[in-house]
């Protein structure tokens, strides 16, 4: 009689399948950094991490990816264990910037994590862009000094969008309803 569930059979075998096909470096480093800021073994890490990930459909099968699908994959990883924030930059395409200028300057000015500065949106006069939530207030309140082409980043943090739709219950105007005409026609043969 064996102890491993099927559902556990399931995770070891994607286990195996992550460990030979990705680049861990990054995350094992984050775990030695859980490791000392919760003053636990690795073990127990790992094991929260399971229960917080406990709802994982593990039969579907794992997809071996090109070696730019990987890094997307390892930063999705990486997002899954940091909660992230959008934010507006007040710089665009207009004041002639690019995602490598944004990602050097925040980097260079925030300290933060160059993988950890994710969807970056360029529009004409604005850019929105992903960062780790915890951001200390004193780094926020700098980077709304900072200047890329001498232009000021006055960053503001997106409030998340409701995403409710309309209903359809309001109705256009002057439209009838559809037994108006029926109703009408009645009338005029009385």
């Amino acid at each position: 009689m064996s102890l491993i569930s099927n559902k556990d059979q399931q995770l070891i075998t994607k286990l195996k399948d992550v460990i030979n096909i990705e680049n861990l470096e990054s995350l094992r480093e984050l775990i030695s950094i859980l490791n000392a800021e919760l003053g636990t073994d690795p073990i127990t890490i790992a094991a929260a991490l399971l229960h917080l990930f406990q709802k994982i459909d593990y039969s579907s099968p794992i997809t071996i990816k090109d070696k730019k699908s990987k890094n997307e994959a390892h930063s999705t990883n990486t997002q899954l264990l940091i909660k992230m924030v959008r934010y507006r930059l007040n710089i665009g395409s207009d004041h002639l910037i690019n995602t490598e200028q944004i990602k050097e300057t925040l980097v260079a000015e925030s300290g933060v994590d160059k993988k950890n500065i994710t969807n970056i949106n360029i529009q004409r006069t604005y850019t929105l862009i992903e960062l780790p939530d915890e951001m200390p207030p004193d780094i926020f309140q700098h980077l709304k000094s900072v200047e890329i082409n001498q232009l000021k980043l006055d960053i503001k943090r997106v409030k998340p969008r409701n995403n409710k739709k309309r209903g359809n219950n309001h109705f256009r105007r002057n439209r009838r309803p559809e037994n108006t005409t029926e109703l009408n026609k009645s009338t005029i043969q009385q």
